[in-house]
């Protein structure tokens, strides 16, 4: 097949000598439909039984297709933009349902979570105690509602004190004491905890080993009655003469509410074992159990009632 080309007014006309194609055929290279430019190039043409194709390449700028495309985006001309999107679209149904379940999981816990565990959580923002004794169980309230209880029967109910000691002196008193045959009462600040039962026991129960092996013997005050500006002279002879001076007997300590008591005797103990023990009180009152009175001496104190013994009512004891 032959192709001659003649130009005539804004023609051109396609001969075949083939014998299927021997007349010009009307349509098939028309001016009209492609001008005779410098930026048009055919770039390939093919030939069929019933069709001639010809494709022209037109090149065209990266902003001048971006406008091609806002005009026919803005007049709906067959451009889907849902195809594009379709990505963007799946992944925001996905955050919409994640959005929707935080939505659920915060309004359960708004309307399901117990008050009280809401006021624990926002104490803990202000109180480092709180917050290391509820630890990882905020969120929890089962969790929580057993480390707070746990607190309370150990350390009393004060929890949001970092010392539960006082910051006050207590008073003391004597009514008609005898060393071999009375009880010492304590008059506490409020009703103790375990932890402050085996705390006072435990001061108790020192001060009373230490009496029943002569410790409080002020008739071998060798090294007090000494300058320590030299070293001083120690006589172990004399110290093994001097007559033993020992505790008799004591009793256990008994909790009722906010009163303990103690029944005692000092047997050849010298009245110093008193002051060592108001001592080693002050101490403990200012720092673990705060303390308001000690009576040496009397039958019955407060709402002390004799022979009460159930834990249900407030008593406790600790065992010497």
């Amino acid at each position: 097949m032959t192709f001659k080309y003649s130009t005539g007014v804004g023609r051109i006309t396609a001969y075949s000598q083939c014998s299927r194609f021997a007349a010009p055929r009307e349509g098939m290279l028309s001016a009209t439909k492609f001008p005779t430019t410098a930026a048009a190039n055919v770039s390939a043409f093919r030939v069929d039984k019933k069709k001639l194709w010809l494709r022209v390449a037109y090149p065209v700028k990266a902003s001048e297709q971006r406008n091609f495309k806002a005009a026919h985006s803005s007049l709906g001309d067959g451009i889907d933009e849902t195809a594009t999107g379709s990505a963007t679209t799946a992944r925001s149904r996905r955050l919409l349902k994640v959005r929707e379940e935080k939505r659920r999981r915060e309004y359960e816990r708004i309307h399901k979570y117990p008050a009280w565990a809401k006021v624990l959580e926002d104490a803990c923002r202000h109180d480092d105690e709180l917050r290391a004794v509820l630890g990882d169980s905020i969120g929890n309230p089962e969790l929580m509602r057993k480390r707070v209880q746990e607190r309370v029967r150990t350390r009393g109910r004060d929890f949001s004190k970092s010392k539960s000691g006082s910051v006050l002196a207590f008073k003391v008193s004597f009514r008609n004491f005898n060393p071999l045959d009375s009880y010492i009462w304590f008059e506490l600040y409020g009703s103790p905890s375990d932890r402050d039962v085996d705390v006072f026991g435990s001061v108790i129960q020192s001060w009373y080993v230490m009496g029943r092996l002569g410790a409080f013997n002020s008739t071998n005050l060798q090294v007090a009655n000494s300058s320590m500006n030299y070293d001083p002279l120690y006589d172990a002879e004399k110290g093994f003469k001097v007559m033993p001076s020992s505790f008799h007997d004591i009793s256990d300590v008994e909790f009722q509410d906010n009163w303990a008591r103690v029944w005692v005797d000092l047997g050849t103990a010298d009245s110093m074992a008193i002051d060592v023990l108001l001592n080693c009180l002050t101490v403990m009152s200012s720092e673990y159990l705060g303390i308001q009175q000690v009576v040496f001496g009397g039958q019955r104190m407060g709402d002390w009632e004799d022979g009460m013994t159930n834990p249900e009512y407030g008593y406790k004891s600790f065992k010497i």
